[in-house]
């Protein structure tokens, strides 16, 4: 007989009961332990990696920052003087010097995911670039996107409407090579 909700029961009476066969409810059944093949456990250790970032990431970046308004390249320079590791992420602290302009930076690496935050820290700063801002990269070092500390007004070029930060850590010029014959 099927039971209505709206209907009245009397003080004391019985309604009959039953188990839905999806949702287990047996405490015997709940005890059991579950097993899960080594395949499906994910056995990346972000603290450990973030350890090992301090001591195997290059210090010294190169490459060029390129503005979204058209104006020129400006070559970069990435030197970082100290890492800490802390938790799953690398704390970063250096200089950065874009174009002629040279500016202490601090920023974080998340381990697991590779996303960086690289904050400039001068008040003078080359054009697209202003204090307060950040470049963040979803991918380490490069590549990277400036993001403005304000809203910015496509209208005016002078607002800086931001830029692509490419920096690789092969900064060495390589000597030309000669054969002998």
């Amino acid at each position: 007989m099927p039971l209505l909700l709206a209907m009245d029961l009397p003080v004391g009476s019985q309604v009959p009961f039953q188990t839905n066969p999806q949702l287990p409810l047996d405490p015997i059944q709940l005890a059991i332990p579950v097993q899960v093949d080594q395949n499906q456990v994910e056995s990346f250790d972000p603290v450990a990696r973030a350890a090992d970032l301090v001591s195997t990431l290059p210090r010294q970046w190169c490459g060029t920052f390129q503005p979204f308004d058209g104006s020129p390249t400006v070559d970069v320079a990435l030197e970082l003087s100290d890492l800490n590791a802390i938790g799953q992420i690398v704390d970063l602290r250096g200089t950065m010097t874009l174009g002629t302009v040279t500016t202490s930076v601090q920023g974080n690496l998340h381990a697991k995911s590779d996303q960086l935050d690289l904050i400039p820290l001068s008040d003078e700063l080359i054009a697209g670039v202003e204090p307060g801002g950040v470049f963040l990269g979803l991918q380490g070092f490069s590549p990277t996107g400036w993001q403005s500390p304000r809203l910015i007004n496509d209208v005016d070029p002078s607002s800086g409407l931001g830029g692509r930060l490419a920096l690789t850590s092969a900064c060495q010029a390589e000597l030309p090579i000669q054969p002998l014959w």
